[in-house]
């Protein structure tokens, strides 16, 4: 069986990769053209075959029962720091346990909790508030000098105050919810991660999400009594007060509901809102396109979200001897999914390394798919079609104004700076 040589995939599994830009895009075109569906075996970490053709993406994320996601860590996490976690946990891989750590009916009943909530109709509901919090933001240019850090003025805030008065957390406590995100997904950046954390310990990362999660289940706890003590219309209400099978919600999975919408609910979408700045910053083409033709957002969101790719990967266990792509995959044989290597896929999409509006339907793989796919895919669209819609319409022109620079992660990253110069129409 064909292993792909160490130096070549080892940068993969190093946060730090992912902080030079086209790196990470370099070696995953290597691993398509020449090691497609093949394993590494990295030291420290148990072998993974490496997935980056989009096909096997897909194929591999519809077929629920036979890849798990549950069964060891959904992520890709060293052996020393999986040991640790079964440490803290009494013996599960697992110390969250939100929809990314659940398979079977438990994954879809624990889905069904925000299923309608977060449907298409539920979500069109809350476009009159998200407005408010885009000219909460719109006015932050208004009151500029023409310079202004995207990422940490405007990308980075308005999901964050989206989502985050969607679950019902009060705005005074936002920022607490930021920099646990930051803990958790930018464990390895220097300028993100923990204070005191070693991003060289193989350790670290699994100490990092025990300490988060313990200030998640600090804070939620409390939120939770009080939403069934005073109900209110917000989502928080909806998980304080859900029946799993008739029973309430085990407290552990709760937190870990809160945990996922108070994280990946807008880390994602701000990263793929810095990254389409950043773009347009560079491409004036691009810019004088969309401003001339707004009907083009929609499609201007979603090539952004391929061409972001803010999920980096997820790691699946086969429960069971199979096939994928004409290679045997025995039963306990982990599969890491590469999403950015599907969504530059030259089988898929034609000219995958340039921006384009012209896509059609766009196949990315950029929320997942199949039945773990992202729950909150229509809220994130709707944010981003509301805030550039905004944008286009105040602004005149953009260019970068000093050098972009990305996060050091390999679960979920985009920019941290993008540092533009603007004039208002």
């Amino acid at each position: 069986m064909q292993t792909i040589p160490v130096p070549l995939v080892a940068p993969l599994f190093n946060p730090a990769t992912f902080a030079i830009p086209g790196a990470v895009d370099e070696l995953l075109k290597r691993l398509r053209d020449d090691y497609p569906m093949s394993q590494a075996d990295v030291p420290g970490f148990d072998k993974h075959w490496i997935v980056t053709r989009h096909a096997d993406i897909r194929f591999i994320s519809r077929q629920n029962d036979l890849f798990h996601n549950a069964d060891r860590s959904a992520t890709l996490a060293p052996l020393a720091g999986e040991e640790l976690v079964r440490q803290f946990t009494d013996g599960d891989y697992n110390l969250f346990r939100s929809l990314v750590q659940l398979d079977g009916q438990e994954h879809k009943d624990h889905r069904n909790v925000l299923r309608l909530p977060l449907s298409p109709p539920s979500v069109a509901e809350m476009e009159a508030r998200m407005r408010l919090s885009v000219k909460e933001e719109i006015d932050k240019l208004a009151r500029g000098d023409g310079t202004i850090d995207f990422v940490e003025e405007i990308a980075t805030s308005y999901p964050l105050h989206v989502v985050m008065d969607t679950i019902g957390v009060p705005r005074e406590d936002h920022p607490e919810m930021l920099k646990l995100t930051q803990w958790l997904f930018s464990w390895a950046d220097p300028d993100l991660m923990r204070p005191g954390s070693d991003p060289m310990s193989p350790e670290q990362q699994a100490v990092t999400w025990k300490i988060v999660f313990d200030r998640f289940d600090d804070y939620f706890s409390g939120l939770i009594k009080l939403r069934q003590e005073e109900p209110k219309a917000d989502l928080a209400t909806t998980i304080a007060n859900a029946d799993i099978d008739g029973e309430p919600m085990q407290h552990s999975r709760a937190i870990s509901y809160f945990a996922i919408l108070a994280t990946a609910g807008h880390d994602s979408t701000a990263h793929s809102t810095a990254q389409a700045m950043w773009t347009l910053a560079e491409q004036p083409e691009l810019f004088a396109q969309l401003k001339n033709k707004p009907e083009l957002i929609p499609a201007f969101v979603e090539e952004a979200i391929r061409w972001t790719t803010p999920v980096k990967h997820f790691v699946r266990h086969a429960t069971d001897d199979c096939e994928v792509a004409g290679r045997p995959i025995k039963k306990g044989d982990r599969l890491y999914l590469a999403y950015p290597s599907g969504n530059r896929d030259e089988a898929v999409f034609d000219d995958p390394f340039t921006f384009r509006l012209d896509r059609g339907k766009n196949r990315h793989v950029g929320f997942g798919h199949g039945g773990h796919i992202c729950l909150g895919q229509h809220l994130a669209r709707l944010e981003m079609r509301l805030l550039w819609e905004a944008l286009f319409e105040v602004l005149d022109h953009v260019e970068m104004a000093g050098e972009g620079r990305l996060i050091a992660s390999e679960l979920v990253s985009g920019p941290k700076s993008v540092p533009i110069r603007y004039s208002l129409a």
